[in-house]
Order: structure tokens, then sequence, then C-alpha cells
């Protein structure tokens, strides 16, 4: 149980500390003595404070400045305490410490009451996830035990907490000083029936055990050894064996464990839980990349564009909206942006900041992510290790975060249609892998975009014309083909269905190993939206864009290639080529006749 515990500087959290260790009797041999010498070399009266501030530094200004991590066990629980420092200068090292905690101590001085600095903990804890909390009202003996006194601090923080949807376990009058409730209860507060500060803590939840959780394997890697393909990666949370049944979010393909693999082991293993690394080979030759999460198809991860989170920013330069990062994510790693900063609190001085447009160094902020991709998490709450990431500014990680929320996209319904189509597809005994070495490709689809004036449909029916004559399978699938039959019930009033269908579509030819060839001109949709969710349809299928505008002026659109203006077909034509060459979707033919190695 990591517990972390904060609180206003000088209300009297290492003294609290100090003396919950001491009367616990836990303190290694000597500790006290050695405390007690030093304090009195240095002619100070010996504090329980400073049995955790060892630093000589911390000592003399009589501040804690880093978090000190100490130990024990006590009732058959282990515990790890955290002891954050609650100097505004030094409350980014505090968030450093919450950041790992399970539950808080929240400390608040009986004299001085509740202190903005009190509201502000409590606020950062909630953004940091921790929800179990215990208000332990300090230094009780300077007002004389009184009842009315405490209920009045009592009464003012659970409301400010119940805000934040921080629900305290216990508020407990205490001196730590005088060790008053801190092991036991005392005879000083009879008003007081609840638990000492020792006794709440086994109140605390558990997180229940990694392996006990549902399973969560993120693909570090995939390896081609002895003809086998083995994903290989690092087991966070759960139980896997062979013969399980896997989904891979986000590109939602499913398949067997068929064996586990492991150096040097004889037997090899049948079955591993969290915490090993582990190589798997699948009975189906799936497309599975780095960055895909593995779990039981009961208990997929969540998947979206959009998540809203709890960022804390470390980075030289203010984190900004509209500007290009890259998230990583376990093993993931993708472009995003800030699309929205909902909430910013400096971490020097926990000061709300009113502007909405940058997150300066130190700083911990509410805000939305918006990826280019889908990635695979889960909320922080329910899994740490896919449920927070770090941001990437150029070459520098420069912030952290823990996921909070599903914000859903515009992809959210055909993501779902796509998950339930894939998990019920009725395969044949020909497979992606067969396909593409018979036909020297993998499946693909190219796109052409841009206005309708220019010659998208000419140079689509170019570029199938020459991949036909190399031996290639491939196929131009004009939408107003569809529109005649398909889709004729449809008019122009569903233009949402008309792409659903012309992505289903786009589906079937691919799971045949085609190279699917088609234009945007009869989709009268904005060309990003048409992207994303043909994106979304054949996910894990590339789709390759190509953008035919008549001049580069203005800014371009994210795609692939753009020609401005084409007058050499031949040329264009060929350029695809080679881009479908260098992603690995194109073999080069030998002999005459393709021989293509398929590739994950």
């Amino acid at each position: 149980m990591n517990i972390v515990i904060v609180g206003h500087v000088d209300h009297g959290k290492s003294t609290l500390l100090g003396r919950l260790y001491a009367d616990t009797g836990t303190l290694p041999t000597g500790k006290i003595e050695k405390i007690q010498a030093i304090c009195k070399q240095q002619g100070k009266e010996f504090e329980y404070a400073f049995l955790f501030d060892a630093f000589l530094e911390e000592q003399q200004q009589g501040i804690t400045i880093d978090t000190a991590r100490t130990f024990f066990s006590w009732g058959g629980r282990q515990y790890i305490i955290i002891d954050a420092p609650g100097h505004k200068e030094f409350l980014k090292n505090m968030v450093s410490g919450a950041a790992r905690a399970e539950a808080a101590l929240l400390v608040i001085d009986a004299l001085e009451g509740v202190r903005d600095q009190s509201k502000r903990h409590g606020l950062l804890l909630s953004m940091l996830g921790v929800k179990q909390v215990t208000v332990v009202v300090n230094k009780m003996d300077l007002v004389n035990y009184r009842e009315d006194t405490f209920q009045a601090i009592e009464k003012e923080y659970r409301e400010f907490l119940t805000q934040l949807n921080v629900i305290p376990q216990y508020v407990i009058p205490a001196s730590a000083k005088q060790g008053i409730n801190i092991i036991e209860s005392s005879r000083e507060t009879p008003w007081y029936t609840g638990p000492s500060v020792l006794d709440s803590l086994a109140h605390f939840h558990l997180e229940s055990k990694r392996a006990e959780q549902t399973l969560r394997l993120p693909i570090q890697d995939v390896y081609k050894f002895d003809a086998r393909r083995i994903l290989v990666g690092r087991i966070t949370a759960g139980k896997l064996k062979i013969g399980d049944r896997l989904v891979f979010s986000p590109s939602n393909k499913s398949a067997n464990i068929e064996t586990i693999e492991a150096f040097n082991l004889d037997p090899p293993p049948t079955q591993a839980e969290a915490g090993q690394s582990v190589g798997i080979t699948l009975d189906e030759q799936i497309f599975v990349e780095r960055g895909e999460t593995a779990t039981h198809e009961d208990a997929r991860p969540l998947v979206s564009t959009r998540i809203r989170a709890n960022l804390f920013w470390l980075g030289g330069r203010p984190l900004e909206t509209r500007r290009p990062y890259v998230l990583r994510l376990a093993t993931r790693e993708v472009p995003c942006e800030v699309a929205t900063i909902h909430r910013i609190v400096d971490a020097t001085n926990l000061d709300d900041r009113q502007t909405q447009t940058t997150v300066k160094r130190n700083e911990v902020a509410d805000i939305t992510l918006r990826t280019k991709s889908p990635i695979a998490f889960d909320l922080y709450a329910q899994f740490e290790t896919t449920g927070r990431f770090v941001l990437v500014d150029e070459y520098d990680v420069a912030g952290g975060g823990i996921i909070t929320e599903l914000v859903q996209d515009d992809q959210e319904d055909f993501r779902t249609e796509a998950r339930e189509r894939d998990s019920a597809w009725v395969k044949g005994d020909v497979g992606a892998e067969d396909r593409a070495r018979h036909y020297g490709h993998r499946a693909a689809v190219v796109l052409l975009t841009g206005p309708d004036v220019t010659a998208k449909g000419f140079l689509a029916r170019k570029l199938e014309t020459v991949l036909v004559a190399e031996g290639r399978h491939a196929y131009l699938l004009a939408p107003e083909n569809l529109q005649r039959g398909l889709d004729a019930d449809l008019l122009d009033t569903k233009p949402d269905e008309i792409i659903r269908r012309f992505g289903e579509v786009v589906r079937l030819l691919t799971d045949t190993g085609s190279l699917v060839i088609s234009t945007t001109n009869a989709l009268h949709e904005p060309t990003k939206h048409i992207v994303q969710t043909l994106q979304t349809l054949v996910n894990p299928i590339p789709v390759i864009t190509i953008h035919m505008a008549k001049d580069l002026l203005g800014p371009q659109p994210d795609t692939d290639l753009i020609f401005a203006g084409p007058e050499n077909f031949d040329d264009c034509t060929h350029q695809i080529i080679d881009l479908l060459k260098s992603r690995g979707i194109l073999a080069e033919p030998a002999s005459g006749r393709p021989d293509f190695q398929y590739s994950i």
C-alpha cells in the first residue's frame, strides 16, 4: 500500500510520520539515537520530524524538500509511506510523490484551520487520481482539544473534498507532537469515537493484485524466429495461457495463443502472468504490430482518438494547443495535439490560471488530447500502466499524465461496428499471408482525394492498369457504381450511411487480398471525415491517401503524396507504386512473377 502524506508547510506532516514510526517500534535500530545526537550537536531540541527530514539542509531550513519514501509493516500489511513536501517551492516534488500513491493522509493545522494551500493539495490529489483520503486535524493540543473547533474544520473540508469527488474516509483529531490519536485512541478527545491514524491505514483498500486483474499485454515487438512470428511484451495485468483467445486493440484482430515462448526453459511454459515478459505465437498469421494491446475478448480496453487527462508539464517550452506532440502510452507512440485546456493549476503555488491556451512549466492541467490515429487505453483508476502516458515535445519527454475519461469522437459508432463485425467474422482456410504470397502484395487501399476538377479518376484508372499489368490483384472501386446498386435506396440523404457502405465493400475486397483503388469523387463529405471513416472500417489494412490539387498554394492536407496539376500521369503512377513498395505493401517482381514475403 503506497500512502502519500501531504499538507500545508508547518502543519506537522513529518512530525506525524516520525511519531507513527517511533510509537510502532518499526524504526531501524539506532535511528532515534542518531537523530538525537545530531540535534544535540546542533544545539536543537529533538523533534520527531527530524527522523524523516534526514538531509542536513532540510534540518537547517526546517522544511521537507524532497519526497522521502520509507517502509514499515503493521497488522499484516506492507506500507510505503511517501512524505511529500508542502512548501510551495517544492510542490513539483509533491506531485511526483503523490502520482505513485494509492491513498493519502492530508494534514491540517487545528490552530490555522483550512488554508488555501490545503484546498489546493486536495485538488492536486484528485487530479492525480488519489481518491482514498484520511484527513488528520493535527496540533489539537494548541486548541485545547476543543470539539467545536474540530467539527468546524471537518465540515468545511469534507464539503470541499466532496466537490472534487474525493470522500474522506475519516477525519481524525490528533496531536503528533504529543502522540494523541496516532497509534490508539486517547482520552484527551473523549468526544471522538473513530479510529486512530494507524488504524485508519488498515481501512484503505489495496489495488487488486495485478495478476488478478483482467489481461493487459502491450506488444513491444514482433520477432521472426525459425519461420515463426513471436509477439513479445511484458504482461502488465492479468494472466494468459495456451489456447486463450486474444483480441489486439486498436486493430481489433484476434487469434488464439498457440505457444508461449521462453529462453532456456524446458519444457516451455503453458501460462504466464503479470510482471512476466513473454513471447507468444498465434494460430493465425494476423497483422499485429508494436503498440497494440492484447486482451481477452470479454475485457477489451477503451479505444478512441480523444482522451481527457490530467497532465503535469515539465517542458522548457509551454504546452500549446494545436502544436504537434508525440504521445507515448505503454508501447504505443502516436502523434497528437492538445484539443482543449479545461483548467490549469500552477504546481509552484497551486493557483488557478485563467488562460486556456498554454500550460507553463510545473503546471498541472486538465486537458483533452486528440491523437492522429486511434489508441487503446484504460482509465488510470482501473489500470495504472495503460492509463498513464508521457508527451514528447520534439525529442524531449516534456510532460506526463493520467487518463481520466474517454471522449467519444465521430468514429465511435463505426469503431463499434468494426469491432463487433470482426469478432464474428467467418474466415476461410486461405489467410492473408497466403494471398499476399500469391499476389505479390499485401492488401491495401489507395484513395485519391482532392477537388473534383482534378483528374483523380484518370489517375486511378492508370494506376489499376499498371498494377494489373505487373500481375497484381488490383481493382478500381468507383463509389458511383455503388450508388447505382447497393446505395440506390439512399439517394443523397444519408451521407454517413453511403460512406459506411462504401467502407464495408472496401473491407470485403481487402479481405480477398486486393489492392483497392478509389476516389472521393462521388462521396460528398469532407475528405478528412471520409478518410477517417474508411480507416476505421478497414483497420488495420493500410489506407494510402493521394491528394490532387490544381496548385500547391495555401495549407495542404496531411496525406501520403500530393500532386499539383499533374501532367505526367505515368510519372505519378510510378511514384505511387514506389511509395507502396517503400511501405512494404508491394514486393518486387522476380522472374516475371511476384514473390512476396508477407511481413508483420
